[in-house]
């Protein structure tokens, strides 16, 4: 088992140096996907109980998760000598050259992720360019893409819809090679050769938060969901139907969907949109968070 594990921690750390030979910041990770070395600080608390000392790696020693990332040569090794039970490596998102986001098409959930992308796509009217796709031991995919160096993509999961989750500023992909208790993670045919494509400016608008708005609320709301008809009654031109999909999908993944419905078609109508429009948007978005419309 020594042996294997050994093995194991050497091709990792071959996969972890050809990715930083690509731009790609990287750490060591474990048999289940979680950073190989433990925090420094795990003794220490704060000032307050049983606070834990907030460091980013300024202390200068190993064990802060991504905040180790790196694409030299030297720290990389470094990183696995003292992580002698790592069997895989983590690349970090929302660092230059690439800003990696990762879209993680998690099949574990009862959705099926594939077809709420390829929906969205529609919706939206983008495609997902040809790109780097890693295949996981679950049957999931994870797809890299890259963003602008001015923007800064949260992590969410299944906020697009779900099963999709996202990796962005913060997170870390597993990269293709590693090895997990579920077994090894691998580059999708044709793909390992491509550098991350960029984000489609319409998928990047879903990705990041949206933005508070300070609106009036429509009388028929009532207490529930004021916050999503706000949002929907601030959408300008060519952001009502983004909006509005966006306010109905968090409406039914918080169990209020069918009653503020209602709500949201009306403040939709008020920004100009047609019912017929924000019917089938509404609609959509029921379908896409496993309701029925």
């Amino acid at each position: 088992m020594a042996t294997t594990d050994r093995q194991a921690r050497t091709l990792a750390l071959a996969h972890a140096l050809s990715a930083a030979e690509r731009g790609l910041a990287v750490i060591p990770l474990s048999r289940t996907k979680l950073p190989a070395l433990r925090s420094p600080h795990r003794d220490e608390t704060g000032p307050g109980p049983g606070a834990i000392t907030r460091c980013r790696g300024e202390c200068g020693r190993f064990g802060h998760g991504v905040h180790d990332a790196s694409t030299d040569p030297a720290r990389i090794r470094a990183l696995f000598a003292a992580a002698p039970r790592a069997t895989g490596y983590g690349i970090a998102c929302g660092l230059p050259p690439h800003h990696l986001i990762g879209v993680d098409l998690d099949t574990k959930s009862r959705s099926d992720p594939s077809a709420a992308l390829r929906e969205l796509a529609l919706r939206h009217l983008f495609t997902i360019p040809a790109t780097v796709v890693v295949l996981t031991p679950s049957g999931g995919r994870h797809l890299w893409l890259s963003g602008p160096p001015d923007v800064v993509v949260p992590n969410s999961a299944s906020r697009l819809a779900p099963g999709i989750d996202i990796r962005g500023a913060g997170g870390y992909l597993v990269g293709p090679g590693s090895r997990t208790d579920h077994g090894t993670y691998t580059p999708a045919p044709g793909t390992a050769h491509l550098a991350p494509a960029a984000c489609p400016p319409a998928l990047l608008r879903l990705l990041l938060p949206p933005p508070h708005a300070h609106h009036p609320t429509l009388p028929s709301a009532g207490g529930h969901g004021q916050g999503l008809v706000q949002f929907v009654l601030a959408a300008h031109e060519g952001r009502r139907n983004t909006r509005l999909f966006w306010a109905a999908c968090r409406a039914y993944e918080d169990g209020i969907g069918p009653a503020l419905a209602g709500p949201l078609l009306e403040a939709a109508l008020n920004t100009g949109l047609s019912e017929r429009e924000a019917r089938a948007t509404i609609a959509s978005a029921a379908r896409m968070t496993g309701h029925r419309p």
